[in-house]
């Protein structure tokens, strides 16, 4: 079984004023970009192989940046692209629980099977992301890699690699350049198998 260092991209400006960012694509932002090199330099101790990310510009400037620290390869991976939001892209957190408080309720009762309006579903972002993980976990068994997602994926592929339930969406939501070291259980892999 693979370790998996989940990596969250640093923050951008949407970020750091408590807005949906979802599938814009938004540059670091220089505190973003501070909050990496900090958790590279946190993360050189691990034997990683390879990097993987999504497509949004925050994660790959995150990602390269990772890569090129551990000498090693780095690769965009689409399915791994953050939640699509819909029309709730751009709109700050507090605004959405003061203008629509049923659907921001909605979404921590059940994250599983909630869509904002025109957007995508945690339950299909997790088939999405299971087959990447599974293809990731038989590539790189007993090996490390590090996949660099944005929030509120990066959450939901932590949940999964460690068989929990996201605990709270709205606090995943913004990107700060934090990190956590995964040992997945069989029962996890088991689990995202039956997703993929």
């Amino acid at each position: 079984m693979s370790q998996v260092l989940v990596v969250r991209p640093g923050s951008t400006a949407l970020d750091e004023q408590e807005r949906i960012k979802g599938s814009l694509d938004i540059p670091l932002s220089e505190l973003g970009k501070e909050q990496v090199l900090k958790a590279i330099d946190e993360i050189a101790k691990f034997p990683v192989v390879a990097v993987y990310c999504g497509p949004c510009e925050s994660a790959v400037a995150t990602a390269k940046l990772l890569a090129e620290r551990l000498k090693c390869k780095q690769k965009i991976c689409d399915c791994f692209r953050n939640l699509d939001h819909g029309l709730w892209q751009g709109k700050c957190i507090e605004e959405i629980k003061r203008q629509q408080p049923k659907l921001y309720r909605q979404v921590q009762d059940n994250p599983g099977l909630f869509s904002p309006p025109g957007g995508e579903t945690f339950a299909d972002a997790t088939h999405r992301v299971a087959r990447q993980l599974e293809k990731l976990q038989k590539k790189h068994q007993e090996q490390t890699i590090a996949v660099v997602i944005p929030e509120p994926l990066a959450t939901l592929v932590a949940t999964m690699l460690k068989s929990t339930q996201i605990d709270d969406v709205w606090k995943s939501e913004c990107d700060r350049g934090s990190w956590e070291l995964i040992e997945p259980s069989r029962d996890a892999m088991e689990t995202i198998k039956l997703f993929a």
